[in-house]
Formats: C-alpha cells, sequence, structure tokens
C-alpha cells in the first residue's frame, strides 16, 4: 500500500486544505487506505489536534487497554510506541485486540530520523488474498483468534498502567464489558485472555480484512534472542502476550510465519519529512516501525471508534 500524497504549496494551512478538501480525502481514504499530507503548515502538535478534529469531526480518542509504553505529549496525542530505536515493529493494526478500536489513525512528524524509521503500512486487503484459504478457513472456523496477556511486577507495562487504574475490582468490571476473562494470580499478577475475530468486513467497502494481533503478538514474531530470552524466564503460559487460536489451540510456528509473509509481501514505505501527517483507514492499512537513528519523534492520535456490526 502506497499512502496518496497531496503536497501544499509552500505555506498552505493544513486546517483550511482539510476544510475545502475533506469529502475527496474521506473517500480517497476509504478506498485507498492512507494520506500523506507533505509540505503543509500544521502548527505544531496543538495544530495536529486540529487536523485531528478537522478530518474526524471529533477530539481525539484515549489510548485505553494499553498494550505498549507511550507517553502523552498533550491531551490525547501520544508519542508513538517507545520502544529501542534499534528494534523493529511488526505490522499491526491499532488496538485490533480490543472490542472497539480506532477507526483512522493520525502521525504527525515533529522530528524525522537521520536513517531509516520509516513506518511502513500493508494493505490488509492484499494480506487477506495472500493468506492460504485453508489458513483463513482454520483462523474461522476455530472461533478466530486469542491474545493471552500475563502482567508481570516488575516487567512489561503493568496492569494499572494498561487498564488506567489501580483498583482491581475496576479492572474486572473493565474486562466483563468488553468479553474478557480476568484471572488474579498468587503474585498479584494479573493474566487475561481475549477473543476475537480474525477475519472483519470493512464498514465503507464490505470487503474481507485481515484485523487482528495473532501475527503481532505471537511469540515467534519477536526477535529470536528476545524470544529465547523470555523464555529463560517463562513457561509459554506464563509469557507476557502469546497468541492461540479462538479455542485456545496451539498456531503452528510455520503457520505464523506463512502469515508475516503475507503482511511482508503487501508492505510498502516512505521517509518521513517534517510536519508530515499521515492519516490511516485502520481497517484498511497495517503498520509498522522500522528501526532507525537519530532523534524521530512522530506524534500520534486516533480517532472514530469501531466495533463489529454485531456488538
Amino acid at each position: 500500500m502506497t499512502a496518496i500524497e497531496y503536497t501544499a504549496q509552500p505555506g498552505t494551512p493544513v486546517h483550511d486544505y482539510i476544510a475545502e478538501n475533506r469529502e475527496k480525502l474521506r473517500r480517497v481514504l476509504g478506498e485507498r487506505g492512507a494520506l500523506l499530507l507533505r509540505g503543509f503548515e500544521v502548527g505544531g502538535v496543538d495544530g495536529f489536534d486540529g487536523v485531528v478534529q478537522a478530518f474526524s469531526g471529533s477530539r481525539p480518542l484515549s489510548y485505553a487497554e494499553r498494550s505498549s509504553p507511550r507517553s502523552t505529549i498533550k491531551g490525547q496525542v501520544y508519542t508513538s510506541t517507545d520502544y529501542p530505536a534499534d528494534e523493529e515493529i511488526f505490522l499491526h493494526n491499532e488496538n485490533s485486540y480490543q472490542a472497539v478500536w480506532p477507526h483512522t489513525l493520525y502521525f504527525y512528524c515533529i522530528e524525522p530520523a537521520h536513517t531509516r524509521g520509516a513506518t511502513p503500512l500493508a494493505d490488509i486487503r492484499e494480506v487477506y488474498r495472500a493468506i492460504d484459504p485453508a489458513v483463513r478457513e482454520e483462523f474461522v472456523r476455530r472461533g478466530g483468534w486469542q491474545v493471552v496477556r500475563n502482567f508481570h511486577a516488575d516487567f512489561g507495562v503493568p496492569w494499572q498502567e494498561a487498564f488506567g487504574t489501580g483498583d482491581p475490582a475496576a479492572v474486572e468490571e473493565y474486562c466483563r464489558g468488553k468479553g474478557i476473562t480476568a484471572e488474579w494470580r498468587a503474585d498479584g499478577g494479573l493474566r487475561t485472555t481475549t477473543v476475537r475475530a480474525a477475519v472483519h468486513t470493512h464498514p465503507g467497502s464490505g470487503e474481507e480484512v485481515w484485523f487482528n494481533h495473532a501475527t503481532f503478538w505471537h511469540v515467534t514474531s519477536l526477535a529470536p534472542e528476545v524470544q529465547e530470552g523470555l523464555r529463560e524466564i517463562f513457561p509459554d503460559e506464563d509469557l507476557p502476550t502469546n497468541t492461540y487460536f479462538g479455542d485456545g489451540g496451539r498456531i503452528p510456528d510455520e503457520t505464523v510465519a506463512h502469515l508475516r509473509a503475507a503482511y511482508r509481501s503487501a508492505t510498502t514505505r516512505f521517509d518521513w519529512q517534517r510536519d508530515d501527517v499521515l492519516i490511516v483507514d485502520n481497517m484498511l492499512a497495517a503498520h509498522g516501525r522500522e528501526p532507525f537513528t537519530g532523534p524521530r519523534k512522530i506524534a500520534v492520535a486516533m480517532a472514530e471508534p469501531s466495533r463489529p456490526p454485531a456488538a
């Protein structure tokens, strides 16, 4: 997937451009999956917040049920995932493990990397078509996919940060409302189990899309040295995250390798420039992050909550 680029005349205010062209831009986003607005006058983080309101017609969403470390820049504008610069972040659809997810994502380049650091994109319609039909059918037949998250004390994102509260009763109430099974461990940790659909229907086009975190969170998608280190510390059932078929059965490693290849085959990239704004249809495009050198600061915002039609 290549983001459709719109390049401005120097000094063109991005909010004016969106206001004048919103209907066309939204139509193109729903067809192509990603828009790159380049060369516009954005106005910093405050202006970026205004981009979300101009395009989506609403304020950005808060980052709930967190799965990765982020820092708040201002309001509901966050840093992209705060992982070390030498680590790749594999392709995924934002919050596809949740009962409600953002339909539209926004990225703003405050400071580009010196080298690499792209936000690669993959058309998940193409990913769906690249997956062996027998693999797709098995996920559907076995109830979708399942993620098990283990929140360990002093390791990874703590449950208090993930759920935005230190009250176990509030966590349990949240989980009941979102179809999540919560189990408190003897050591004070928390295990959650969530089952979601692997294949969704895009609400605009009606196309089938491969919308899930089954590949992203599978232990074999980690770098080999990270896999080895985690498995030295934890048995598989206690790994910080791992994925299964919806019925709880193990997903074969070769199946996950096939899924990773499907994402890779559909991936394109571009190099960030300062003040770039990238708008992504989260149900058409998966995104990731390349390793990088240099400062690289990308702001992220989310908007337009979406859920399965039956929910």
